[in-house]
């Protein structure tokens, strides 16, 4: 466990440089999920992004299945950025490892087109209280891992309104990014409001 989340932290700092912070969340029955802060002031306007570590120690398990694999299944961690000083987005980091914990607490399998809900805002006063996990791929490359443990894959998160939940759990989470890209949405704004779903 602690060998590959060595090679996921090596890999984060490789892509995203040192980080600013880091917090320790730990539930009961679970492991330990730490939240990494690194900024990038690089570009248009700063912008903060967050990491889990710790929810790739142990592969994710199809609740359908009989008997869980120690050691074979998917891994992932969690990927989150929002543009810098408009919100109290650093409060994001217990969200943050609730949604890393859910394999473990829960018995999901977290993968693309997923939406994980918290039933709370993200972050105190936040519209967005479930997220959409994206392709992996973009932001940090995924790693892989000596034979037979699957690859790392590092999934980024789109916050969600609630409407724009409920309208993707008709349509489908092609049909909301979609959507998103028509009205150019910029999903890093923690302000945004709603797309238009009419």
């Amino acid at each position: 466990m602690s060998d590959v989340l060595g090679l996921v932290e090596a890999r984060l700092l490789t892509a995203l440089g040192e980080p600013d912070g880091r917090a320790a969340v730990t539930f009961l029955g679970t492991d330990r999920i730490e939240i990494l802060r690194f900024s990038d002031v690089s570009g248009d306007g700063a912008v903060v992004r967050y990491a889990t570590l710790g929810m790739s120690a142990q592969p994710m398990t199809d609740p359908t299945a009989a008997l869980a694999d120690p050691v074979r299944g998917p891994r992932a961690e969690l990927l989150l950025s929002v543009r810098a000083g408009s919100a109290e987005t650093d409060r994001v980091l217990r969200s943050l490892a609730v949604l890393a914990a859910a394999p473990q607490v829960e018995g999901v399998v977290v993968a693309p087109g997923a939406s994980l809900d918290l039933g709370e805002p993200l972050w105190p006063e936040a519209q967005f209280t479930s997220v959409l996990v994206a392709e992996s791929g973009g932001l940090v490359e995924d790693l892989e891992m000596p034979p037979p443990l699957d690859p790392v894959r590092f999934l980024p998160l789109l916050p969600m309104t609630p409407n724009e939940a409920a309208w993707k759990r008709v349509h489908g989470a092609g049909a909301l990014e979609k959507r998103w890209l028509t009205y150019g949405t910029d999903l890093r704004d923690p302000l945004r409001a709603g797309v238009p779903l009419d």
